[in-house]
């Protein structure tokens, strides 16, 4: 199987490529990384073009509620922005259908979820918990849960494969398992060699865009860093954009 190298990678014929890294609750830094994409679409139109969101929309920032919404209205107006999953995402579609006071939901990030929809959660008192849980459920738009629920694993278009997390070495692309895709770390992150495309992917956050010969990371931290990043593909040209606070 031969493998692909950064440097050699192209998107498609006439498709511009944004892909966008962890969200994580900053509705501010979406809506600039949104406005400053299709200013760059206006004034150098493409034939076509997709924006990939790379998961983890929700958790730790201050607007999970406003992202979901935003998302749910666009990708429902125009099928070339897509949305894949990531394990916070999963957690929260899974707290609303099982509370879980110990799960990934309620110990990383999840009472700013809840407090963005109007709810507080004491997530250390049954009584309170249940009352809480009760609350959110009634608190999230339908849209949002359907939404949540039906998230993809991966996206691949030219040379490029798209997932929250990354991929198992070894594995081909085509059948990876899906909570690899949205949960996998050191085993992917610490391969040396090249993939059947290159895997572009958030999940593990770093101080900037991490560019390797077989992957490119795009978590910069946004909800702490107030920096979210993308990585535009145009043909073989391919280049970091970044939004900050």
């Amino acid at each position: 199987m031969t493998g692909v190298h950064f440097l050699d990678a192209k998107g498609p014929e006439g498709i511009r490529i944004f892909a966008i890294g962890d969200v994580h609750g900053r509705l501010d830094l979406l809506q600039k990384m949104h406005k400053t994409i299709h200013a760059d679409l206006a004034a150098n139109p493409p034939s076509d073009w997709r924006i990939i969101h790379l998961g983890d929309y929700v958790d730790r920032g201050s607007d999970s509620a406003g992202v979901l919404e935003l998302l749910v209205t666009r990708t429902e107006r125009d099928e070339r922005i897509i949305c894949l999953a990531g394990n916070h995402d999963q957690g929260f579609a899974e707290f609303l259908d099982h509370p879980e006071a110990e799960g990934l939901f309620a110990r990383y990030g999840g009472a700013d979820t809840a407090r963005s929809y109007g709810v507080e959660i004491n997530f250390n008192e049954p009584g309170a918990f249940r009352q809480g849980h009760v609350a959110l459920v009634r608190a999230v738009p339908e849209s949002h849960r359907t939404f949540l629920k039906t998230l993809r694993r991966s996206f691949s278009m030219g040379d490029f494969f798209f997932c929250h997390a990354g991929v198992r070495p070894g594995v081909p692309l085509d059948g990876q398992d899906g909570e690899d895709l949205i949960w996998i770390r050191n085993e992917f992150l610490n391969y040396p060699g090249l993939f059947e495309k290159i895997v572009v992917h958030g999940h593990t956050p770093g101080p900037e865009a991490e560019i390797m010969a077989n992957r490119v990371n795009l978590d910069t931290k946004a909800f702490q860093s107030g920096v979210l990043t993308a990585l535009r593909i145009d043909g073989q040209d391919k280049r970091i954009v970044s939004v900050s606070a």
